[in-house]
């Protein structure tokens, strides 16, 4: 057998395995195996996410727990999911106490409480508008919005039941405490949007629907819409302009 089919061979079981090596041929025709770190992207998804598709054709998230979680239009949470460990980030809020759209997970609330400290010491007057919903709420929400403006205006603006990233406690809209009143694509002109846009990642956070990604995220541009996915992969997402479906390759 040629070394050549000999690698071919050896790399086929490799990328089959749990951790990716590459074959790196050295100068006197022997075979050196380098490790490589895990792809992040669709490989990375089919070793690590076993994943079922539902009547509808949705795929059924396994891993609803995970601050790496991918929730769209085609990606949904299993039936009944509730995240844990809910908790209020100490920061200002729209919504009265008791509300549980002030309610984020734990790990989101530090980083929140962070974020708004930045905010404030930078000049920026932020308010936390809307956090947690339960799958039950945000039926309530499409299915008005579908009632007033009909289902294909809804679907751009409203995720259906079950595939609401709200519904993960890893979300919070925030706006400006000047505008607070309507949450729209104007809130990016102002120094608040400005200023999430430029350093939201820096505390793990995302525009989750950024402007000219329609296509790809099925949302219109909503730059209040902050989604925590850690420092690391904010940053990374930032820093290549891209969607959470455009870096782990679900688009």
């Amino acid at each position: 057998m040629s070394i050549i089919m000999s690698a071919m061979l050896l790399f086929a079981s490799i990328v089959d395995s749990d951790e990716l090596l590459t074959v790196k041929y050295m100068p006197n025709s022997t075979i050196q195996l380098v490790h490589k770190e895990p792809a992040t992207g669709l490989l990375e998804y089919i070793h690590n996410n076993q994943e079922e598709v539902d009547e509808d054709g949705l795929v059924i998230v396994n891993d609803p727990e995970s601050i790496e979680v991918v929730v769209n239009k085609q990606r949904k949470l299993p039936d009944g999911y509730e995240p844990q460990n809910l908790v209020e980030a100490d920061v200002p809020y729209l919504a009265p106490a008791g509300d549980p759209k002030r309610l984020v997970r734990e790990e989101v609330a530090g980083a929140l409480e962070q974020l708004f400290v930045a905010g404030e010491e930078d000049g920026m007057d932020l308010v936390a508008v809307s956090g947690y919903r339960g799958y039950d709420r945000q039926k309530q929400i499409y299915e008005a919005n579908v009632q007033q403006n009909g289902e294909e205006h809804a679907n751009k603006f409203s995720a259906k039941p079950g595939t609401s990233e709200h519904q993960t406690g890893l979300a919070m809209d925030v706006a400006s405490a000047a505008q607070v009143a309507v949450l729209e694509p104007s809130f990016s002109e102002t120094d608040e949007g400005q200023w999430l846009a430029d350093h939201a990642h820096e505390y793990g956070f995302i525009i989750r629907y950024p402007e000219g990604k329609e296509e790809t995220t099925g949302y219109n541009f909503e730059p209040w819409h902050l989604r925590y996915v850690g420092k690391e992969m904010a940053t990374s997402i930032y820093q290549a302009d891209q969607t959470m479906e455009e870096f782990f390759q679900l688009d």
